[in-house]
């Protein structure tokens, strides 16, 4: 079977889209609808319950995005009076971001009434809870959301979710891999058991199946793969080398330097190392942003900003951190350290090769990852169980990835955020002349604060004596007064005369 290309696909406004979408996602480039998207709006703009299963970057966001938007807006029994009709549930606060962005450029042109536009809201932690607040009391048709942030306003009342006729839950097994289960069963106990569900994920772990099962009604489960298809993507070369820790970044440093490189992805097992890769890239002059847990959530928008409009083009990240950035124009991904499990290789490389694109993911196996590699390996059949011995010198490293043959470990100086200006030398400040001729007092009276009579040089010997500077010489440390023990015979004395 033939994979069916976006050109030979339906375009929405053929699958029944109304009009107000359909122009808003024209202005974005999107007309023809992708194989999930294609599969899926029949059913969901008929209002039925399904299960879309689709690889990452397949266009599962418009897929549940404009049935959604489109039923809620022509929905004329229940008017949009600014309570919630839609929730997103995600499992990260970048795709939180991204979804909302998403919902937000399709529903451009849609009115809740004559008065006022479709308003959609992101919900998410490591913001203040403020203006969320202030949002939701202004009225919402739409919520995007993490569990935990939905979660603490619904329990506070600021959230209404009863309200709802549409529930999402959009990437169910990473939702599942972040233990937020839990969650996304207190949040289901609060929503009208009458609604429309739909639950989107790419993979269908048993979990995500059973929970499925309890809140969804006779759901369709619809599956947007050819039967050819491999789950490590057709159109991503892959390559594997095994490299030293120590010549890791050596080599990246090199494969970015590819001819055809774009926007390029790093993955990283943990945060530290995400900083150090980021860090030492930036010494060795690349643009490079990174991503992970231990940065604040402005400091990771603010990344994935720079790296959406090609501030910088080299993004380091965790898997966490990562989940949910969804850009298309990514044409290398790098797995500095090698995932935990075949399923998070899947996710990783997923970022590449997207939308009809080809892309190339490269993948570093240190010596004492070689065990997990093999497993990976296997479970994925990828047929490179031990992967050939490369340094950033190898000949095979710069032919296999299109690596011009003078490229070296940098390509410029080091990348300043800021460059300080040289400061103009200080003029020196004159110290003010201390006073010396104050007049002390004690019990009312005038002292001279030396005996009476002495010459006026004693001063200033007295006012050495104390660590004051007298004229222009050092402070000297404050001498301190002795007090003199009693002798013998004065200590005797008396105890003799108490007996």
């Amino acid at each position: 079977m033939t994979p069916v290309t976006p050109h030979t696909t339906p375009t929405f406004a053929e699958l029944g889209v109304r009009d107000e979408i359909v122009r808003a996602l024209a202005e974005n480039g999107i007309e023809h609808a992708f194989a999930i998207q294609e599969l899926t709006l029949p059913l969901a703009l008929a209002g039925d319950d399904l299960i879309g299963q689709a690889r990452t970057g397949m266009g599962k966001t418009f897929a549940f995005g404009v049935p959604l938007l489109h039923r809620i807006s022509t929905d004329t029994e229940r008017p949009l009076t600014g309570i919630p009709r839609a929730l997103v549930v995600v499992p990260t606060r970048e795709l939180c971001i991204q979804v909302h962005g998403d919902l937000i450029a399709a529903s451009k042109y849609l009115k809740a009434d004559e008065s006022r536009k479709l308003t959609v809201t992101a919900i998410y932690g490591g913001r203040p809870y403020e203006p969320q607040i202030e949002a939701l009391q202004k009225g919402v048709d739409v919520v995007v959301g993490t569990p935990g942030r939905l979660l603490d306003l619904a329990q506070q009342g600021h959230l209404q979710l009863g309200g709802l006729s549409v529930l999402v839950l959009d990437e169910a097994d990473e939702m599942l891999d972040l233990g937020f289960l839990p969650d996304i069963e207190r949040i289901l106990k609060q929503i009208p058991d009458k609604r429309q569900a739909m639950l989107f994920s790419a993979t269908m772990p048993d979990p995500i199946i059973t929970l499925a099962r309890t809140f969804m009604t006779q759901p369709t489960h619809i599956r947007a793969e050819a039967p050819h298809s491999s789950a490590t993507h057709d159109s991503t070369e892959q390559f594997a080398y095994r490299a030293h820790a120590l010549d890791k970044v050596e080599m990246v440093a090199r494969i970015l330097q590819a001819e055809g490189r774009g926007a390029t992805m790093i993955f990283t097992r943990t945060k530290r190392t995400a900083q150090k890769v980021a860090d030492e890239l930036a010494e060795r002059g690349f643009k490079v942003g990174a991503v992970h847990g231990d940065l604040g959530q402005g400091a990771r928008e603010k990344a994935l900003k720079a790296f959406r409009t090609g501030a910088v083009d080299v993004l380091v990240a965790t898997d966490v951190a990562a989940r949910g950035i969804d850009i298309d124009d990514i044409t290398h991904v790098i797995n500095f350290q090698i995932p935990e499990d075949e399923q998070s290789y899947v996710h990783r490389i997923g970022r590449t090769g997207r939308a009809g694109k080809t892309g190339i993911a490269v993948t570093l196996v240190d010596w004492d990852e070689l065990p997990r590699w093999s497993m990976i390996d296997k479970a994925l059949g990828l047929d490179t169980p031990d992967p050939a011995e490369t340094y950033s010198s190898s000949p095979h490293l710069y032919e296999e990835l299109n690596i011009p043959s003078e490229a070296g470990g940098s390509i410029a100086k080091p990348v300043r955020t800021a460059e300080k200006e040289p400061r103009e030398p200080r003029e020196p400040r004159e110290r003010p002349a201390r006073n010396r001729n104050r007049r002390r007092t004690r019990g009312g009276q005038a002292v001279s604060g030396h005996p009476e009579g002495a010459p006026e040089q004693a001063v200033t010997e007295d006012a050495a004596a104390i660590g004051t500077d007298a004229g222009d010489g050092e402070a000297r440390p404050a001498r301190r007064r002795r007090r003199r023990r009693p002798s013998k015979a004065t200590a005797a004395g008396p105890a003799a005369g108490t007996n």
